[in-house]
Order: C-alpha cells, then sequence, then structure tokens
C-alpha cells in the first residue's frame, strides 16, 4: 500500500493502487501504465484551494480550485452553508477535470444538470438555495462570518457518492480594523459602521425593507469600502414600534442630523440608501429633511407604502391597495406585483411623495422582474415628476431578469419567503443568473454614486 501512495506502480502493486484511485482513474490505468503514473501520485489525495484562503469578504470574488483529480474525471462539487438559525442552503455544479486533472472554476466551465451551468466562477454561491422553502438568506450578527464547505464527489450521479475531498472557507462582513458602534442616543436604534483609516468619511443611513429589525449587513460591507455607514432601524426592534402602522419623519431626522454632525462623517451632506420600503422612507427623508446630497433606492416606491407617515402638519397616507389584485399559484405563493394603486389616479396622488422638493440627486436601482411592485413604472414616475419641476434628471438602471431583492454581489437569489403584510410566501421576481449580474453591478454602480456626490470622486461607470 505504501509503495502504491507513493504512485509506484507494479504488477503486484496495481491492485492497491486501484482500490486508492478514483473509478475514473482505472480506466487510464488499464489503457496506459506508463500515463497513469503521474495521475495516480496526484490523484492519491485531491485536495480543495481557494483564493483568497482561508477568508474573505462576503462581496469579494472568491476563485475555487481543486487539485490532484485525474485527467478528465468527472467530479461534482457541493456548497454548503448554514444560516445562524440552522437552515441549510447548497448548491451542485458538475465538472470535468483538465487533462492536467486539475479543475479551475475561473477558465473550466459547469455542465448542465446542476444548479448552473456554464462558465461561472462564482455560481456556486449565487445558486445556493434553501433547502427548506421559503427561506432567505440574511446575516442577523456581521460579528461573525458564515461559513462555507466545499465537498468533490467522483462522478455525476445522485449525491452523495465517493467524497473525494472537502474544503472550509470564511465569508467575513468586517474587514480588519472597521469598527462597529451601537448608537442609542435620542430615540436613535442604529448601528454604526467606521472604516479603519482616518476620517471624516463620506456618511450613509442605510435603511431595509418590510422585515423590521436592524439588518446591518450591507452597512458594514460599505463601511469596507470607506464609508462610514447607519444601518438604522424604524419599527420591530427595541423599544420601537412593533408594527407598520404610522411613522414619523422626526425620528429620521434624528439620524440625520446624528451623521451630519458626528466628528467622522464628511459633510456637508449624507447619502441616504433604501430597499423596497426603505427606498420610499429615504425618498421621504430627502424631499422634507436638509443635509441630504445623494439617494439611491432599490426597488423603492415614490409613493408612501404600507403605513401613513407623519412629519410636522403634513401626513402622507399609504397608498391603496385592491386584495382582489393577488394572484395565488397552485403552490399557494401569492403574485403581489398588482395589488398597489395607481398614485396618479385619483384619491391615491395624495400618497405621491413630493420628491421635487428634494435638492440633492437621486438614483434609481430596478429589477425589470420585481413582482413585490412595479418599480421601473415607479422610478419612472419620479424622473417624470423631478423633470416637470425642473429638477436635475435622475439616474435610472433597469436590469434585465432581476428581482426584488438585489442585495450585495454573491447573495443567492430569494424567488420566494414570507410577506408580513400579506402573510403568505410571495413571488420577488428573478432569474438567478441575471440577478447575479444584477448584484455585481448595482453593488459598484452605489458606491461610485456615493463616491461622486458625497466624496466630489468622478468613478468610471462600471458597465455590465
Amino acid at each position: 500500500m505504501a509503495l502504491a501512495a507513493r504512485g509506484t506502480l507494479r504488477a503486484a502493486g496495481t491492485f492497491c493502487a486501484q482500490r486508492l484511485l478514483p473509478r475514473s482513474c482505472h480506466q487510464l490505468l488499464r489503457r496506459s501504465p506508463a500515463r497513469a503514473l503521474g495521475a495516480a501520485a496526484a490523484a492519491m489525495a485531491p485536495s480543495v484551494r481557494f483564493s483568497p484562503a482561508p477568508r474573505s469578504l462576503f462581496d469579494e470574488p472568491l476563485a475555487i480550485a481543486v487539485q490532484g483529480l485525474c485527467p478528465q474525471q468527472e467530479v461534482t462539487l457541493r456548497l454548503s452553508l448554514r444560516d445562524e438559525g440552522g437552515e441549510l442552503f447548497q448548491s451542485r455544479a458538475l465538472y470535468q477535470a483538465e487533462s492536467s486533472g486539475a479543475l479551475e472554476l475561473t477558465r473550466s466551465p459547469a455542465l448542465p444538470g446542476g444548479s448552473f451551468s456554464g462558465l461561472e466562477p462564482m455560481g456556486l454561491l449565487w445558486s445556493l438555495q434553501p433547502q427548506k422553502p421559503f427561506r432567505r438568506l440574511v446575516k442577523r450578527d456581521v460579528r461573525s462570518p458564515f461559513f462555507l464547505e466545499l465537498e468533490v464527489f467522483e462522478g455525476h450521479g445522485p449525491l452523495p457518492s465517493r467524497l473525494l475531498a472537502r474544503g472550509a472557507h470564511e465569508r467575513r462582513f468586517l474587514r480588519e480594523g472597521v469598527r462597529r458602534i451601537p448608537v442609542r442616543e435620542g430615540r436613535i436604534r442604529a448601528t454604526l459602521f467606521l472604516p479603519p483609516e482616518d476620517g471624516p468619511f463620506p456618511g450613509i443611513i442605510d435603511i431595509y425593507g418590510t422585515g423590521g429589525g436592524l439588518p446591518e449587513y450591507r452597512a458594514s460591507l460599505l463601511a469596507n469600502h470607506g464609508f462610514a455607514t447607519l444601518a438604522l432601524a424604524y419599527y420591530g426592534y427595541e423599544d420601537l414600534p412593533k408594527d407598520m402602522k404610522e411613522f414619523h419623519l422626526e425620528y429620521f431626522e434624528e439620524a440625520v442630523n446624528y451623521m451630519l454632525q458626528h466628528s467622522q462623517v464628511k459633510g456637508p451632506g449624507i447619502g441616504l440608501l433604501g430597499i423596497s420600503k426603505g427606498g420610499d422612507l429615504c425618498i421621504s427623508m430627502a424631499s422634507f429633511l436638509k443635509g441630504i446630497t445623494a439617494t439611491i433606492t432599490i426597488n423603492g416606491s415614490v409613493a408612501n407604502v404600507g403605513a401613513v407617515l407623519r412629519y410636522k402638519d403634513i401626513t402622507i397616507p399609504p397608498l391603496g391597495v385592491n386584495q382582489k389584485r393577488i394572484k395565488i399559484d397552485k403552490s399557494g405563493i401569492a403574485d403581489i406585483v398588482d395589488v398597489l394603486n395607481n398614485p396618479l389616479e385619483g384619491p391615491d396622488c395624495q400618497s405621491f411623495i413630493p420628491l421635487e422638493k428634494a435638492e440633492g440627486h437621486f438614483l434609481f436601482i430596478v429589477g425589470k422582474d420585481d413582482h413585490n411592485w412595479k418599480s421601473e413604472f415607479l422610478a419612472t414616475e419620479a424622473s417624470n415628476r423631478l423633470q416637470g419641476h425642473g429638477k436635475e434628471k435622475p439616474e435610472i438602471v433597469c436590469y434585465p431578469g432581476a428581482g426584488h431583492y438585489i442585495e450585495p454581489p454573491f447573495s443567492p437569489m430569494c424567488s420566494a419567503s414570507m410577506h408580513l403584510l400579506v402573510g403568505r410566501p410571495v413571488i420577488w421576481g428573478g432569474e438567478p443568473k441575471a440577478h447575479s449580474v444584477a448584484q455585481v453591478d448595482a453593488w459598484q454602480r452605489i458606491q461610485a454614486f456615493f463616491h461622486k456626490h458625497l466624496n466630489g470622486k468622478q468613478d468610471a461607470t462600471p458597465k455590465l
């Protein structure tokens, strides 16, 4: 056995070598023992290699390779990740090794039959799917990483087959030196992330949607890129309102003033970033509050949705809905894209946020397959309102095949999950590959837009 392990193939040792080698290498041994000498030595211990290793940032590309396979060996790669609640997310892809026995995902296309196909170096990450339906991968505590486990199995058959190699990797949300500061000043319930370098830094307030709580993962990643970012909760967290009935813009004004007065935040204005319900809250903040220089919404609404919004003596009612327009498929998943009323018609005009009052710049990021609401229509109407009042034309970037939750790069697309206001699973839209491309591009555009308007840097606009 020791001789076989060293790759010395003799008549007496052939059986031992065959027992150690994958079955796909047996054929090579029978056809050409001479060619098998090197392959046997390499194939004794296939191994997984990550770069960078052993850890990387969540929004950072990750190179994955397998070494020590037989020439043209067929293998199945399976990636697994468990979230903090113990929910399992997995993806799998079929590959064939190169003639050298190496497998580099940066140059080897995945074969049809897995979670994706084609040349997709990050495909194993963006194609992760929950093993239980209607789960969405969300990082709850950015101080700890996500742990990836990559398994390499022999052949393209059903799993599990013979395990050839296993590797582990950490995907982190905070680079070395980034400061995480809980903020409990006045009514503000938030977390501030500061880059490790000497400030001051361009400041951003980051607001999420109807899930409530205090998501920190996008804010932490932005701090890695040089932004002082405040992840702001507004309901369903600590002593904040428990549900979405009405919101007071004075609370958000406190957060804006906190950032404007912070010694580590570069003035004279700050940026806002909001997704879904967070988007219309950001538009309202930009419309009524001072000190807002740049606002980005991701599949947001130019009409106030879901709850009454009050500011001083102003009241903006929520846009009307028609529950009869909900479509339910055979599996019980709701399509709510047509539920909202048109904010240009009748009494629903009162819900249209007067963004023509805003003094800053706007960027609307749109998934053309968003099934939460008609994001492209809403962004277009926002642009029409601004230009109709002589304001600067906003930037609108539309992504074909992208759904509602356009998250940081390489996040798995969530096709359907529970909606708190609807009370059942809803479809969010999107096609995984196109959605992944959109996330990478949007992330670059978000940073470039904020650098341009908060830092005065004219970064090159990324292209798809």
